[in-house]
């Protein structure tokens, strides 16, 4: 008698196993009764995808079109572009979405591999569940967008910023600004206006959101309008272009600005002659005889407005004859809750850079740390004065002092700009070299550690690569006048990419 092993008995006894009626295969009882690859012979689910399909891609803004109309921001292998893919496949609708996911390729291929896992219940009972590869090949288009950009001509809304000085300063501060937060993005043009500049965009959104920056950086305010350029009465559409118009408070850095009697009491009872030391979006002012400072709001400043009682152009220069520091000082009525640390009290002498130390001034000043015999200052002089000013109307005038001393001046200003090896971005190449409210700014960042902070400094590489011999010539006939310079560790590298340029 043989032996046989169970292996080796008819399959058919087996239990719960039944044979493929095409391939007489064992498998477990199934509706269909047949084994998964006769299934996909008899029914094969994905017959009706596209399996090669197209995208289109900005190649400007890099963004992806999702029809009918609508182009979408969709990083490579993201999940908003494997949705903007799936809603391109044709026929996917019909069966069940199981999963996708993206298959490897490379960058520069302009092609995208997506792996799609789909089930369909082919009997009552049976589900058949197949993965297959689609292929997208993606091509280069130019929404609509960049169209009217690159038209130069179109605009949908339109940012008029507008200032009531004589200098440009405020702007050069506002374009740093810009530039460190890529605020100039998504603006299609920039148009210097007289007193302002106008911003241009596209959308109404992108203008919404640099009203929203400007409000942030400076005390401005605001007004909008809309013109109706056309109309579609039977889809009841409108198409508008909108207007904002931002005024910025003409209160400007070393402004001598003079306060009404009631907003001086609310500010801690500060003199009403004070300077604006900072101009952020708070309106920072010192009175030059305490010390004390007082922050004034931009709603603050709109319910009560001040100006400055002379611009920059009447402004004299003084020498110092003598300065005597004060430590001990009565604060009188001020009750100011906080003092400058910067600056130092100084009753100084001073006298008309015309007048050759003749006629000699007494006045106080908060520049004691800088000031020393010898040097030029820049003030404003009350005694030569004719001013109409309706708080200095209501001002006693024996209270009014003799000078108000605003700034230092250091000399050889060409030899300073000579030595100048840093450098800022522009939005515009407008700005002459030669230009003076452009120098000024240029002075000022050099001067102000505080306003130096809130912009980005780059290095020069031309100045930086110059002969060292002859800067170092240059430092020393700084160093001899003291002059305020830029460390470099407070500049940035400017990195530029050029076609032509080999590794």
């Amino acid at each position: 008698m043989e032996y046989l092993d169970k292996q080796q008995t008819s399959v058919g006894s087996a239990p719960g196993h039944i044979l493929c009626c095409q391939c007489a295969t064992p498998i477990p009882p199934n509706p269909t009764n047949m084994c998964v690859s006769c299934v996909k012979m008899q029914a094969n689910i994905v017959d009706d995808i596209s399996l090669n399909n197209t995208i289109e891609v900005c190649h400007k803004c890099e963004r992806v079109f999702q029809p009918p109309n609508s182009w979408l921001k969709a990083d490579l292998e993201s999940k908003q572009l494997l949705g903007i893919c799936l809603k391109n496949i044709k026929g996917l609708k019909k069966l069940r979405l199981v999963d996708a996911s993206f298959i490897w390729t490379e960058p520069h291929s302009q092609r995208l591999n997506v792996k799609v896992t789909v089930e369909k219940e082919i009997e009552a009972g049976a589900v058949l569940r197949q993965s297959v590869v689609i292929h997208f090949v993606i091509k280069s288009h130019m929404c609509n967008d960049c169209h009217r950009v690159e038209a130069q001509d179109f605009w949908k809304a339109v940012v008029q910023v507008r200032q009531k000085t004589e200098h440009k300063k405020t702007f050069y501060y506002l374009e740093q600004l810009i530039i460190k937060y890529n605020q100039q993005s998504a603006c299609t043009n920039v148009k210097p206006e007289s007193g302002g500049v106008d911003f241009f965009y596209a959308r109404e959104q992108d203008a919404r959101k640099m009203v929203d920056f400007l409000q942030q950086v400076i005390p401005c305010r605001y007004t909008t309008a809309k013109k109706l350029k056309s109309h579609d009465p039977r889809n009841n559409t409108h198409n508008y272009k909108y207007t904002f118009y931002v005024e910025i408070v003409p209160v400007c850095r070393e402004n001598i600005v003079a306060l009404p009697k009631k907003l001086a009491q609310q500010l801690g009872n500060l003199s009403q002659l004070c300077i604006c030391i900072q101009v952020s979006n708070l309106i920072t002012l010192i009175d030059p005889f305490t010390l004390y400072l007082g922050e004034v709001q931009p709603v603050v400043y709109w319910r009560e407005p001040f100006t400055a009682i002379c611009p920059p152009s009447g402004l004299v220069k003084f020498m110092v004859i003598d300065v005597e520091p004060v430590y001990d000082f009565k604060t009188g009525s001020s009750t100011g809750g906080c003092m400058s640390r910067r600056h130092q009290l100084a009753d100084v002498y001073i006298s008309r850079l015309s007048e050759g130390g003749e006629n000699q001034v007494h006045t106080r000043t908060h520049l004691g740390k800088i000031l020393k015999p010898g040097d030029t200052v820049l003030g404003f002089d009350f005694r030569y004065s004719n001013i109409n000013h309706p708080v200095l109307e209501t001002m006693d005038p024996a209270s009014l002092p003799d000078a108000i001393i605003v700034k230092k001046v250091y000399q050889n200003r060409s030899r300073r700009n000579r030595n100048r090896n840093w450098k800022l971005k522009k939005i515009a190449d407008d700005t002459s070299s030669t230009n003076e409210d452009y120098i000024e700014f240029l002075e000022d960042i050099e001067e102000d550690p505080l306003l130096r902070e809130k912009v980005n400094v780059y290095k020069d590489p031309r100045k930086l690569n110059n002969d060292p011999n002859a800067m170092d010539t240059a430092e020393i006939e700084v160093d001899e006048e003291d002059l305020p310079q830029i460390s470099l560790d407070e500049m940035l590298e400017d990195f530029h990419l050029d076609e032509g340029t080999s590794s």
